[in-house]
């Protein structure tokens, strides 16, 4: 007896969920995205304020862009997500869809449902397909996760009161500690 063949789903199946689902697309396998909380949309609103005003006073070329906003992150058509921030710094990615490749720096704020799929799918995906900075902020432990890919160090695990530097700029310093008061 043969095992049922495993159903494999593209950009057209995400293209095609009723109006107001969202839903990210990782190897083919449909994740159904639950609404965020409301400290979630805090920390999100807080980091992509910080970034942006750090962005346009540097006068950089990076563009930040909270969710839900489209990255498809591979070449094929099996790969989509919706980071809850993401910084794009080479503009050459983006088009009125989305981003397509890699951004250089993507953070996810996790929620009760999404801790599996932030820690390991979105980790393991972010990794392969070029991200060089990713955060995993984690309001119910009071941690941020820093993973830096391109230094192939070890993960960093920061309360929320220590100041964490991102790695991509170097001169920017957030304390996710001081966005919740």
């Amino acid at each position: 007896m043969s095992l049922p063949k495993a159903i494999t789903y593209t950009l057209k199946d995400i293209y095609a969920l009723p109006d107001g689902e969202r839903a990210e697309l990782i190897d083919g396998r449909i994740y159904s995205m639950a609404p965020p909380n409301r400290i979630h949309q805090k920390i999100l609103m807080e980091l992509c304020f910080i970034l942006n005003n750090y962005v346009k006073v540097q006068q950089g070329s990076c563009e930040v862009y909270p969710a839900p906003f489209a990255v498809f992150i591979g070449k094929d058509d099996k790969n989509y997500v919706e980071p809850d921030i993401s910084v794009i710094c080479d503009k050459s990615k983006l088009t009125d869809k989305g981003c397509h490749g890699a951004p250089d720096f993507i953070i996810e704020i996790v929620s009760p449902s999404s801790r599996k799929m932030d820690y390991t799918t979105k980790n393991a995906l972010y990794s392969d397909f070029g991200v060089r900075e990713y955060w995993i902020v984690d309001p119910v432990k009071e941690r941020t996760t820093v993973y830096r890919y391109e230094e192939d160090a070890a993960p960093m695990i920061v309360p929320f009161s220590v100041p964490i530097t991102v790695g991509i700029y170097q001169d920017l310093v957030i304390t996710i500690a001081e966005l919740l008061d």
